[in-house]
């Protein structure tokens, strides 16, 4: 153990620790070595217990209410959500930077190499300020707004000021979703007030009397009003007879068959407890 000076017959303790020390730091770094080589060659032993949930900034919320309760009852197992919208979210699924994509527009040819599940469906609201005297529009009126046709609520019965459009941002599923159903081959004038997320949409139209945008239903609360379309209101149950007809898809993705914590994620989703969780948060179940 110690080095000994056969010429005084003093022990050196220092020569010692010093070779002791360099022998430390050998076993160290082949440790150090060994388990990076070992994370490189395994990348999901670090995470086996992690999952990330990427896409839509409109299923971004209710998946957060959907993770804790999973994690909740899961201990150890994690499940984090991601927002960036549905084109993000469907282009993480496809390079596998998530292992589950979320998207609340429906799929493009391109883009239906990956799995769907349909983990709710959702309205569409027109909203404005609670103060507009305007309560209903039709879709026509809604498209001629936000073309902008129209600039002056005074033409469709309010106050004589100036329309404040407010929308979402490009490869938003929402917006996508309003395109399609609302706006068909027009396109949202370039004057409108640009999102990246429902949450902030309905805070500008619930701080401006005079603002109108779009958000999922299910985030309407009393900071703004829904408009009635053709003379229907937006709820379930008008939802659930087809009498309201601006309801899109919310949808999980994958590239492959879930397995491990993504599988129980989906099937705790898409359980009775995650459904009726659902339903609370104001979507319409699918099962």
């Amino acid at each position: 153990m110690f080095a000994t000076n056969r010429s005084s017959g003093i022990i050196d303790f220092n020569k010692n620790s010093r070779a002791e020390r360099a022998a430390l730091r050998i076993t160290t770094d082949f440790v150090l070595i060994a388990f990076c080589l070992f994370s490189v060659a395994c990348p999901g032993a670090r995470q086996s217990s992690e999952i990330v949930v990427a896409g839509s900034t409109s299923i971004q919320p209710f998946a957060d209410k959907l993770a804790e309760h999973f994690m909740a009852s899961n201990p150890g197992k994690v499940v984090n959500i991601q927002g960036g919208g549905s084109s993000a979210g469907i282009q993480a699924c496809k390079t596998g930077t998530c292992q589950i994509g979320m998207s609340s527009r429906d799929l493009k040819p391109d883009e239906k190499d990956l799995i769907e599940i349909i983990i709710a469906r959702d309205g569409l609201a027109v909203v404005v300020h609670p103060s507009n005297p305007v309560e209903d529009l039709t879709l026509d009126e809604v498209r001629n707004i936000f073309s902008g046709s129209v600039r002056n609520w005074q033409l469709l019965g309010g106050p004589a000021r100036t329309i404040t459009v407010v929308t979402r941002e490009e490869g938003s599923g929402t917006r996508g979703a309003f395109q399609e159903m609302v706006m068909k081959q027009d396109r949202i004038f370039k004057g409108a007030i640009t999102q990246d997320s429902n949450g902030t949409v309905r805070e500008i139209v619930a701080h401006d009397p005079f603002s109108i945008g779009f958000i999922s239903l299910g985030l309407v609360n009393e900071q703004v009003k829904a408009l009635s379309l053709d003379g229907v209101k937006p709820s379930e149950d008008r939802i659930q007879d087809g009498s309201y007809r601006l309801v899109r898809p919310f949808l999980f993705l994958t590239r492959s068959p879930a397995e491990g914590i993504a599988k129980e994620f989906i099937d705790f989703v898409l359980s009775s407890q995650g459904q009726e969780l659902i339903r609370q948060e104001g979507l319409i179940a699918v099962k």
